[in-house]
């Protein structure tokens, strides 16, 4: 058998977290409309008689403006580090760009194969794909250039055939039954925070965090508490609505989505709470789940 790491890498909303979603064909990742969703490394396992890939969703690298901004570059950086193969997934409406550029020096420094994966092919006509791939292909050392569609998986089977191409180890890392390492409380925390990005507007989502603060499970049961942590008064008034009506829809959708993945009866209560400019304390991003490096 062959087995491997392989990291996904790119800019906000690229299509990184939907591209592992349909390698899988399970939803692992939270995927939004809005760039900077994903905050952690997500790890997805595909497995096969004849292989094991180890998939890392990795946050969109971007100039950060906050100490979890940079957690965020950091922890993209460092898991395509030990990675066998890096897929650059770039949205094929723009195609790479100068901050590609710098981004791609660093990464081929990493001497492992690394693909391009030209994304949103649905969305762009015959003549604009060739003009991106004639680019890439001309100006870059790429191993591979694959124009795919992470939505409607096009091209998907031959990325993975090409890939295993690239495996070389023979070790299978995780048992056959486990779709993903990450803690249920991580998968719960994100599903929350994908509730709450999905149904507020503007700035919101990206000054919210999630902590669950206590979760306990029966054979039929799961009951949670969690905490929503905002940046001001004004976000904490629009998380919970007008009588607590958004607080209200955020939790129905979310306990309906913790259902379906843990098979069980849930209780889900959610507290919002102020936290002044927590994207900036380190202490407090390591309460989180952000381990910032010095």
């Amino acid at each position: 058998m062959k087995s491997g790491f392989v990291a996904i890498v790119g800019k906000p909303n690229a299509g990184k977290s939907t591209l592992i979603n349909s390698l899988l064909g399970k939803k692992i990742a939270i995927t939004t409309h809005k760039a900077q969703t994903t905050r952690n490394a997500i790890l997805g396992i595909l497995n096969n008689p004849d292989y094991q890939i180890v998939y890392i969703d990795t946050p969109g690298i971007h100039n950060p403006n906050t100490h979890l901004g940079n957690y965020m570059n950091k922890e993209a950086y460092n898991q395509a580090y030990g990675a066998d193969v890096i897929y650059y997934i770039v949205d094929g409406n723009s195609g790479l760009r100068n901050d590609d550029k710098e981004i791609l020096e660093k990464v081929f420094e990493y001497d492992v194969p690394v693909f391009l994966l030209v994304n949103k092919i649905d969305e762009i006509n015959q003549d604009k794909l060739i003009e991106r791939l004639a680019y890439a292909s001309n100006n870059f050392n790429f191993k591979e250039i694959i124009p795919i569609s992470a939505l409607n998986k096009d091209n998907l089977d031959d990325l993975l055939k090409t890939t295993l191409n690239y495996l070389n180890d023979s070790v299978k890392y995780y048992p056959d039954d486990v779709l993903t390492p990450n803690s249920l409380e991580f998968q719960i925390s994100e599903i929350i925070r994908e509730k709450i990005i999905l149904n507020t507007e503007q700035e919101v989502p990206h000054l919210t965090a999630v902590k669950i603060d206590t979760l306990k499970q029966t054979d039929s049961r799961i009951t949670i508490e969690a905490s929503i942590i905002v940046n001001k008064d004004s976000h904490k008034g629009i998380i919970i609505g007008k009588a607590g009506s958004m607080l209200k829809k955020i939790n129905g959708s979310a306990s309906r989505e913790i259902k379906k993945i843990t098979g069980k009866k849930v209780f889900l209560s959610l507290y919002v709470r102020v936290e002044d400019d927590w994207l900036n304390k380190d202490k407090k991003l390591f309460e989180l789940g952000y381990f910032l490096e010095k």
